[in-house]
């Protein structure tokens, strides 16, 4: 048995204020588990995103997530669950006042390829990204379109969307 207090789990860099990797932690093999506080305007995500191999599902604990979803906005409250399939694009942000807790569940662990799409002001459209450390050694996650380079996004941990805190 593994046993963990959410609490004791290092904060990752995430456009969430709070997103603490729990499959780690809990020695977990076959599924991921993240705990999420988004504060109004966070996302559980860096982009729009859909994943190869990996279904995933939000269990939202208090508040009320909004899913950007290829059918249009899913409002997602307390209590409830919301399931995407492998392949489904989906992302996750708080679109109200309260802040939003909740779990993400994925499995199996690996994501396969994961297509992420953000705007890119140099291209005028939603392109492919790709997200990595900061090069100059600044403690930050940066988004870059992969048609034209241009920087799309960067975070801090427990920055919001792409902003400086």
């Amino acid at each position: 048995m593994n046993r963990v207090s959410v609490d004791d789990v290092k904060n990752s860099i995430q456009p969430a204020a709070v997103m603490r990797p729990l499959t780690d932690a809990l020695g977990l093999t076959d599924v991921a588990i993240n705990y999420y506080e988004l504060e109004p305007g966070d996302s559980f995500a860096f982009a729009y995103h859909s994943h190869e191999v990996q279904e995933e599902v939000f269990f939202i604990i208090s508040g009320t997530a909004t899913f950007e979803t290829a059918d249009g906005p899913v409002a997602v409250g307390p209590n409830e669950a919301v399931r995407f399939d492998r392949g489904e694009f989906q992302r996750g942000w708080n679109r109200g006042e309260d802040t939003v807790r909740a779990l993400a569940l994925g499995a199996p662990l690996e994501y396969g390829t994961q297509e992420k799409l953000r705007y890119c002001d140099a291209c005028d459209a939603e392109t492919d990204t790709d997200l990595s450390a900061a090069a100059d050694g600044e403690d930050a996650v940066v988004a870059h379109c992969v048609e034209c380079g241009a920087e799309t996004g960067r975070w801090y941990r427990g920055s919001m969307d792409g902003e400086v805190p």
